[in-house]
């Protein structure tokens, strides 16, 4: 038994997807969240500074006491997964490998479709998670990277939303995809406009679950399960706009987001873990 928390980081708020999922399915699991919206969104960075904000929250969140951290954004973890995991002396888990498997397990004419931001798609890291399993697919990639920007707005329906979707989809509906990935752990928000356009037929493929099912069962063979009866604790954290982090946590998660940290983190550099500091909470 461990009752240390799981630790979480995404880019801003779209990791809170997997946050949900690690709830419903570890209900007596403590979470720290951390939302680097300051400097989110990851997807038009290049790889190199998105590697080193990886290394740098994950060092942040193993100082704080976690036993196990998920990168909850397809950007950092197709940039840094591997060099993370090497540095850490924790578990790390990705949403790539996931998703990739439950797009592999459900496609049935074997073309794949990925929409992902800049720096998801430019580091192929999911064409390269579904030819390990597949090497006979065919995978049809997409950058879309404007959806994160809507989605941060809260902003997941009506016309201007369904016109920039068309957008960036219609190529992939041409070519006759009958799997599609959601690379981007802000996209389950926009499932319903997505999922109206491609149409019925076209399977949508998010990795929250299967991430929760990842954690689950790696917590599980180190004997890390919290078995206490008391509650868990939640701690949310970002290191940009309070407020904004607090309404748009509730929008993706709900009131579990009661209250949220601000912390103040430095570049990454010479392959250290700097130490951030709070420096404002909000609990409106």
């Amino acid at each position: 038994m461990n009752d240390a928390p799981i630790g979480v980081f995404d880019s801003g708020v779209g990791g809170l997807t997997v946050v949900r999922a690690i709830m419903s399915r570890l209900p007596h699991e403590s979470i720290i969240y951390f939302g680097d919206n300051a400097r989110g969104p990851y997807g038009p960075r290049p790889i190199q500074e998105v590697r080193d904000f990886a290394l740098e929250i994950s060092g942040f969140l193993e100082d704080l006491g976690v036993k196990i951290i998920v990168i909850a954004c397809n950007s950092a973890t197709s940039a840094g997964l591997l060099e993370v995991q090497r540095r850490c002396r924790v578990p790390v888990l990705g949403v790539v490998e996931p998703g990739a498997r439950g797009a592999v397990q459900a496609t049935r004419n074997r073309r794949i479709g990925v929409i992902g931001t800049v720096v998801t798609i430019r580091s192929r890291a999911y064409l390269r998670a579904i030819r390990a399993l597949d090497a006979g697919a065919t995978v049809i990639s997409r950058a879309c990277p404007t959806l994160v920007d809507f989605v941060e707005r809260g902003e997941v329906e009506g016309p201007r939303v369904e016109a920039e979707v068309a957008k960036y989809l219609s190529p992939l509906k041409k070519r006759g995809v009958d799997t599609l990935v959601l690379g981007c752990t802000h996209y389950p928000l926009l499932r319903g406009v997505i999922g109206r356009f491609m149409g019925q037929e076209v399977r949508l493929i998010s990795s929250d679950e299967e991430v929760a099912r990842e954690v689950e069962e790696n917590l599980r063979r180190r004997g890390y399960l919290r078995a206490s009866d008391t509650p868990p604790n939640y701690r949310f954290m970002c290191s940009g706009d309070v407020g904004q982090a607090v309404s748009l946590g509730r929008f993706f998660l709900g009131p579990e987001v009661e209250e949220v940290e601000r912390v103040e983190l430095p570049l990454a550099s010479s392959g250290s873990f700097p130490k951030g500091h709070l420096s404002e909470v909000s609990c409106p």
